[in-house]
């Protein structure tokens, strides 16, 4: 016997950025679908970006409303939002009140009602808002209820329009609600309090003939609507990394020699030392250099706005403000206090496809980690592993800063345990020496290549860094209370 062949399931645009990703390319079209959540998590919203982004005159939107909120309260909220096109309204879509037929009617009112709508209009999406509201107000046993959903099911799927049934769920309902079983897609929207902060997830716990990301997605809410940032943002295309990589100079050629000509591109480098080191600055002259050599680069910045650090670089001869205005350079600032780590990258990675974009700062890790939201600081760690190893895979080279507190016993490298995800780290340190504090630096680590030993002084001057020579003479230099060496003390 002849296999059928497959039927081609055409996926339609969410109209919500980052979401058709997470459903694998966007939702099946003719699909009977549930959105579901507590109140004021984006439901509504949420199917009002999808209507907006596919209905046409041809085959308009449905919307139909029930007890829950009238539609010209809605639509005067909704209206607010940047994907709301008010020249779509009673042509492209349409409201329908049902409150009334259900109150006279019942489930079989409202039925009925829907049936005569859409053969009316034959249109490719309908929405029932709140279908929940269906549920508990009127008296019809389970049976009846469950009847009325593949009733409504099968009405639409035969008319070929794609349905979404809003309500306000909870997850102890999923085993014993019929509704859930009938579905092919569920969508579940969350929105937790941390703290002070707010943070929305959502899930896609069914979606039937798609391969869709699993796991709790973040997404946010702004005047443009829902965004949503996949959990495995990212991860998808890495390509590996190739060995003799040209390398990139970080703006101090002492520097450049002790890494053995320069940052591997593609690298992640992590600068790290206590406060008034100059991490910033070293950072910034990579930066500057990368300008100079014509590579686009991004600054990333928690703890400064982009203007303040444009005034600081110039203050050491580093003129950022000519290239911002000239589009190779993008200062990043990012300070809200429920941020998620996918919500930087994504953010980082849309300008690196705008403006290719070949260097990336972050300053600091320190200042990153206090922006997230308080349950987005627990996985952190792990976070950064997937933005880096991604950002890194597409050929950009990563310089973090992070801010160490400062110990006279031992050398640490990383107050976050990170050194494990860097490929190359540079430490900074105040040490002791004959009554003068000064500043010292060292290659610590280097994966693709040899690098000097050398524990080199170095100041901050009106140019930026420089580097001096090789320090002698001395031992226990990482402890920050060096010895003399041999009663002697020699400088090469």
């Amino acid at each position: 016997m002849t296999p059928p062949n497959k039927v081609t399931i055409n996926k339609l645009p969410t109209g919500v950025p980052g979401l058709d990703a997470i459903l694998g390319g966007g939702l099946p079209e003719f699909s009977f679908n549930i959105i579901a959540g507590a109140p004021g998590c984006g439901k509504t919203t949420l199917a009002h970006q999808f209507i907006f982004a596919n209905a046409t005159p041809e085959r308009p939107a449905l919307y139909f409303t029930v007890l829950g909120e009238p539609a010209l309260k809605m639509l005067r909220y909704q209206q607010q939002y940047a994907f709301f096109d008010p020249s779509k309204l009673n042509h492209s879509v349409r409201f329908i009140n049902l409150s009334q037929v259900l109150l006279d009617q019942g489930l079989a009112g409202i039925l009925a009602e829907i049936t005569k709508q859409v053969a009316a209009a034959n249109p490719s999406i309908v929405v029932v808002d709140s279908f929940r509201t269906v549920v508990r107000r009127v008296l019809e046993n389970e049976v009846q209820i469950q009847g009325f959903v593949q009733e409504l099911g099968l009405l639409l799927t035969s008319w070929e329009a794609t349905t979404f049934l809003i309500g306000e769920y909870v997850e102890s309902e999923l085993r014993d609600n019929p509704i859930f079983t009938v579905a092919d897609g569920l969508f579940w929207l969350y929105q937790n309090v941390e703290r002070n902060s707010v943070v929305r997830k959502l899930q896609i716990m069914k979606l039937r003939g798609q391969n869709s990301v699993p796991g709790l997605h973040t997404f946010r809410i702004t005047d443009a609507g829902l965004q949503a940032f996949s959990r495995t943002l990212g991860l998808a295309g890495r390509k590996k990394k190739r060995p003799g990589a040209k390398r990139l100079s970080l703006g101090t050629p002492e520097l450049d020699e002790m890494m053995g000509g320069g940052v591997p591109e593609g690298d992640s480098l992590l600068i790290a030392g206590s406060s008034g080191t100059g991490k910033s600055l070293l950072a910034t002259q990579f930066i500057a250099a990368g300008i100079r050599e014509g590579q686009p680069g991004i600054v990333a910045v928690f703890e400064e706005r982009p203007e303040e650090y444009a005034a600081r670089a110039e203050s050491f001869g580093l003129d950022l403000n000519t290239p911002i205005e000239a589009g190779s350079l993008k200062v990043i600032y990012l300070r809200p206090l429920d941020l998620s780590v996918d919500e930087t990258m994504q953010e980082i990675l849309d300008a690196i496809k705008t403006m290719g974009a070949k260097r990336l700062v972050i300053d600091s890790l320190a200042g990153f980690e206090m922006a997230l939201a308080p349950g987005f600081r627990t996985d952190f760690r792990e976070s950064l592993y997937r933005m880096i190893y991604s950002l890194t895979g597409i050929g950009v080279t990563i310089l973090s800063t992070v801010e160490m507190e400062e110990s006279f016993t031992e050398l640490l490298f990383s107050t976050y345990s990170i050194s494990f995800l860097t490929d190359d780290i540079i430490r900074l340190r105040y040490v002791e020496i004959e009554g003068e504090l000064r500043k010292v630096l060292m290659v610590v680590k280097m994966r693709r290549g040899a690098h000097s030993r050398d524990i080199r002084g170095y100041e901050i001057t009106p140019k930026g860094v420089v580097v001096g020579e090789r320090l002698t003479g001395y031992d226990h230099l990482i402890t920050g209370i060096p010895r003399r060496a041999n009663g002697r003390v020699k400088r090469k």
